[in-house]
């Protein structure tokens, strides 16, 4: 009986919804300190929580979203929105005809940050007449700003103008999700104060008060994303052939970025190559003395552009030791008429990565699929008793920070991809997630991934399922990885 292992990791985050009949399903918060500088954004998200209105940032580059603190954000215009003023009558507002400025458009550009305003949190006759003020109320920085949008025409509208005076107020609908330009006339630091205001259903009179945003215009202070990137896990001292080596990304300080690409340089190659596949916090593989003397580095990328580039580390696979030898034969028999049973997964493929989870249709659980990848097993009884094969995930899921979920929130729908004709084999059944009140444990107890009856499985068999996490929603984000115990007998 042989019993590998597959790790499975799993990132379990927040995903905002804009649908009222979902809005109980939060996303997830994050408390770290983060620069946006490409990708949408809702930095003025409206949301009254717990008999408070409230101003938060929706930050959607990352996936799954999540809601900031306007405190721990700081939104960085990048050089790239330099522009001129147009040289016509209606955008005279933004200053002479060529006249420099700093432009975050209306519409997204890929290449820069995309902010917009958003009250889509807010439910229906909570507030009276659905509709909330939002209002910048002080620019504290070295030129002006200006929030403005356009028709359909190509006429702007102003928005927020701090050179003709403040406070500028808008009267929002609930249920609206909108852009506009938003416009910088020089580069520099700058706290754009904005509170938004309502009154309850009720008559009551709420507000959020002062909030205070932050923005960076042009070039950063010491440029770069402040985030130093490298690489722990590796072993100091020399490896043994087949030992598992696990290498871990280290971010400081912990940002929002999660996206990575480990690399691989051998002796001799002349640069480092990607690793397919491997874009996760974390690398495993098996040390081999094929792979002595490799460097390994890790890079954090914020969209295309790299935020972050690790320092390598190498690993070193212990030799046999030099000197004189002497040869040997080795004779081996195979007894035809007992044979084993092997069950067995490809060294280079143990670990499996599910996509990020999301909000499932039901909004009451985060979900992620994917698949387990081949299994082999491969019978050379000639008694033919038959055989199962298996898999538990027995020690549940744990994330870097020590918080666990249980193996049960996995579940599988196995197949057979290929098996010797005649050979009898039959995927298992359904193991369903687990689910308070229902039916399906997953794989926190033994499923069965496919069998053969007796008479039957003389052969080789591949194997395969597609797997399913379903976690509650109120799961704390992170990335989680368990160890899935294959079993044949």
């Amino acid at each position: 009986m042989q019993r590998p292992h597959r790790r499975i990791a799993c990132a379990v985050a927040g995903l905002t919804l804009a649908t009222a009949t979902l809005v109980t399903a939060s996303p997830a918060r994050a408390a770290e300190a983060v620069v946006l500088s490409k990708g949408h954004t809702d930095a003025v998200d409206v949301r009254y929580e717990g008999g408070a209105l409230k101003l938060k940032v929706k930050d959607d580059t990352v996936s799954p979203s999540v809601v900031r603190d306007p405190a721990d954000v700081t939104f960085h215009v990048l050089p790239a929105a330099e522009t001129a003023v147009p040289d016509l009558p209606g955008f005279a507002f933004l200053g002479p005809a060529g006249s420099r400025i700093w432009m975050l458009p209306q519409v997204q550009d890929q290449a820069l940050l995309w902010p917009g305003w958003n009250t889509t949190g807010l439910g229906a006759g909570v507030l009276a007449g659905d509709r909330v003020a939002i209002s910048l109320v002080g620019v504290d920085g070295p030129g002006d700003v200006t929030l403005f949008d356009t028709n359909s025409l190509g006429t702007p509208n102003v928005k927020f103008r701090s050179s003709d005076g403040l406070p500028d107020r808008l009267d929002v609908p609930v249920h609206t999700h909108a852009h506009a330009g938003w416009v910088f006339s020089a580069p520099g630091d700058y706290t754009l104060t904005f509170q938004a205001d309502a009154t309850l259903a009720t008559g009551a009179a709420v507000s959020t008060g002062p909030v205070a945003y932050r923005f960076v215009v042009g070039d950063r202070p010491g440029g770069g994303t402040g985030v130093s990137l490298a690489v722990s896990g590796m072993a100091d001292g020399e490896y043994q052939p087949g030992d598992t080596v696990t290498l871990q990304a280290v971010q400081t300080p912990r940002g929002a970025l999660t996206r990575y690409q480990w690399f691989a340089k051998r002796p001799g190659d002349a640069g480092y190559t990607p690793i397919e596949g491997e874009t996760g916090a974390s690398y495993s593989f098996t040390a081999t003395r094929a792979l002595n003397g490799t460097e390994y580095l890790v890079k954090l990328y914020d969209g295309t552009a790299v935020a972050a580039s690790s320092e390598p580390v190498s690993l070193w696979v212990a030799f046999p030791e030099e000197g004189s030898g002497v040869a040997k034969s080795v004779t081996a028999t195979i007894n035809a008429a007992e044979g084993a049973l092997v069950i067995s997964v490809d060294p280079a493929d143990r670990t499996v990565t599910l996509p990020a989870a999301t909000l499932s249709a039901t909004g009451d659980r985060w979900e992620s699929n994917g698949t387990l990848d081949p299994v082999t097993v491969t019978d050379t009884r000639a008694a033919r008793p038959g055989w199962t094969a298996s898999g538990q995930i027995t020690g549940g899921f744990r994330s870097d920070d020590g918080t666990t979920f249980s193996g049960s929130y996995l579940g599988w729908t196995p197949t057979v991809v290929e098996q010797g004709t005649g050979q009898g084999v039959v995927a298992g059944p359904v193991a369903v997630p687990y689910v308070a009140g229902r039916p399906g444990t997953g794989l926190g107890d033994s499923a069965a991934l496919a069998s053969a009856p007796p008479g039957k499985g003389l052969g080789t068999a591949r194997l395969d399922a597609a797997l399913k996490l379903s976690v509650p929603t109120d799961t704390h984000a992170g990335t989680y990885t368990g160890t899935l115990t294959l079993t044949a007998i």
